[in-house]
């Protein structure tokens, strides 16, 4: 399979304390790969520097092809690399549609060629925003019926709820909110730390069945997970980090002994 992404000798530190030490990780197109470890193996820092939140002391980030080491979490995401967090990050007093279009806003395009002519500056930013070009109004009638298909991709979870303000939701309903988001950026590659943190075990299955429903449609998934279970019956790889660096990796069958 054609890699993805493919991080080389990423080394992350934090004064003396070394979080990543030299962690070689790819992620092949439609491929669904799972990171394991104990609380402090350098898992989400992991996450934090391929996303741009973080930068690598040392080591190789490609994307699609291209050098993305260092680049920002905004340049990295209109690139295709979306990312949820091990603490959920949602605008709690916004609906829940109006989050996704959030998300979703990296990929509004209509109005950007003519506000980058410093001349006008400001100025056309207050034009447009008063009369809005029909391209600019197409584009957004666009996003607006993507970020209800993202919702939909939940069934009857979240769509009914898409008026709701975000802070009536449930923690389960959060983190499937916040998967929305990232997937209303049409990403490649798709990163999830701890998508099931907190859910029972209902929960849990639906988000399985999810992601699995992801998988099926060719979506790339780098995900960082606890409940082991979900990591065995989901993933064609596990990557297996311990003290900053990778001690392990391979399918899920062969790394049972050391998940256990």
């Amino acid at each position: 399979m054609t890699a993805l992404l493919h991080a080389t000798g990423i080394v992350r530190r934090f004064g003396g304390a070394q979080a990543l030490r030299g962690v070689d990780l790819s992620v092949a197109e439609g491929e669904v790969v799972g990171i394991i470890g104990p609380n402090g193996a350098g898992k989400t820092t992991l996450f934090n520097v391929l996303s741009g939140s973080e930068r690598a002391d040392a080591g190789r980030i490609a994307f699609a092809g291209a050098d993305v080491t260092g680049w920002p979490p905004e340049r990295a995401a209109a690139c295709g690399l979306a990312r949820t967090f091990q603490h959920g990050r949602v605008f709690v007093n916004l609906s829940v549609l109006d989050n996704v279009l959030i998300g979703a806003h990296a990929r509004l395009r209509a109005a950007r060629p003519l506000a980058a002519v410093p001349v006008l500056g400001a100025a056309l930013e207050v034009l447009l925003a008063l009369v809005r070009p029909a391209s600019v109004c197409a584009e957004e009638a666009n996003l607006r019926a993507d970020a209800r298909a993202s919702l939909a991709l939940f069934g009857e979870l979240l769509s009914p709820r898409a008026d709701d303000p975000a802070h009536s939701l449930s923690n389960a309903d959060s983190r499937r909110l916040e998967i929305a988001c990232a997937l209303a950026m049409r990403p490649r590659l798709l990163l999830l730390d701890e998508p099931a943190a907190g859910m029972n075990e209902t929960e849990t299955m639906e988000m399985q069945a999810l992601l699995a429903r992801l998988k099926a449609q060719g979506q790339a998934i780098l995900l960082i997970e606890h409940k082991l279970d979900l990591v065995m019956r989901l993933c064609d790889r596990v990557v297996v980090l311990n003290d900053g660096a990778v001690i392990a990796q391979g399918p899920p069958q062969q790394m049972r002994p050391i998940m256990r």
